[in-house]
């Protein structure tokens, strides 16, 4: 199956899914407000020639989607019939993984969720998976080189997105540092006032970081503020999109 068929039935999961909220939780219910279906556009965009193709990419074994929030973005494909499994940490999620639990049960796709934390010693439920996905995380975590390691040591492809800064926070525009393999790390609250965010790679620090920990990157991107980005305002957010390749697995 290819990107472009979840790219192109957003409008439908969407439905699906909030169809199914209204039915198995009270309207004051806690949901994740932010729109993850809509990452299925920048993979689109993202996903060149082969690497297109889903069924490759998952080679028959399990796509786990890491930090799923409600588990939009795993209930889509698990509906085009991919075995899907959800890891999050119940207390940073939202909801505490109610939301994914409800709508799983709901919508009877039968995705395995599991409650791991990231920032411990943690064991992933399996050892391999075809594709990981691993969308806005990074930089919430504490140790995102011990994740990304290892990940590596458990999933062929991963395809990641994190915010990234050209130049550091500065008023008249700190120096551009794109080129510098580095990483800002956040003092608690300084961005969005959320004491989670952590580390903001430059464009060469998270390209280093990847190579560093196990993986080759085949398909890479950056969305948003592409000129003047910095780590703190909110105005100038880019992102980075990578489809990744283990040399491990």
């Amino acid at each position: 199956m290819n990107i472009e068929t979840l790219k192109d039935n957003i409008a439908n999961y969407q439905a699906w899914i909030d169809d199914a909220r209204a039915r198995c939780a009270p309207a004051d219910f806690p949901w994740y407000r932010y729109d993850s279906l809509g990452n299925f556009y920048h993979l689109d965009n993202l996903l060149k020639g082969t690497h297109r193709d889903l069924v490759a990419l998952a080679g028959g074994q399990t796509i786990v989607d890491i930090g799923a929030a409600d588990g939009d973005t795993a209930f889509a494909p698990a509906r085009e019939g991919f075995t899907v499994e959800i890891v999050d940490h119940g207390p940073t999620n939202i909801n505490g993984l109610r939301g994914a639990r409800l709508l799983n049960e709901h919508l009877q796709t039968r995705v395995a969720i599991s409650d791991v934390d990231l920032d411990s010693q943690f064991h992933l439920p399996h050892d391999r998976y075809g594709l990981a996905i691993f969308l806005g995380i990074l930089y919430h975590l504490k140790n995102p080189y011990l994740v990304l390691e290892n990940l590596a040591l458990r999933s062929k492809h991963a395809i990641v997105s994190t915010r990234i800064a050209r130049h550091m926070p500065r008023k008249d525009r700190g120096p551009n540092v794109a080129s510098v393999p580095l990483a800002y790390l956040l003092d608690a609250g300084e961005l969005n006032g959320d004491a989670t965010n952590y580390w903001i790679f430059s464009d060469a620090g998270l390209k280093r970081i990847f190579s560093r920990t196990g993986w080759d990157v085949l398909d890479y991107m950056t969305v948003g503020d592409t000129l003047e980005s910095n780590p703190i305002d909110n105005d100038r957010d880019e992102r980075a999109f990578a489809l990744l390749r283990s040399r491990h697995v």
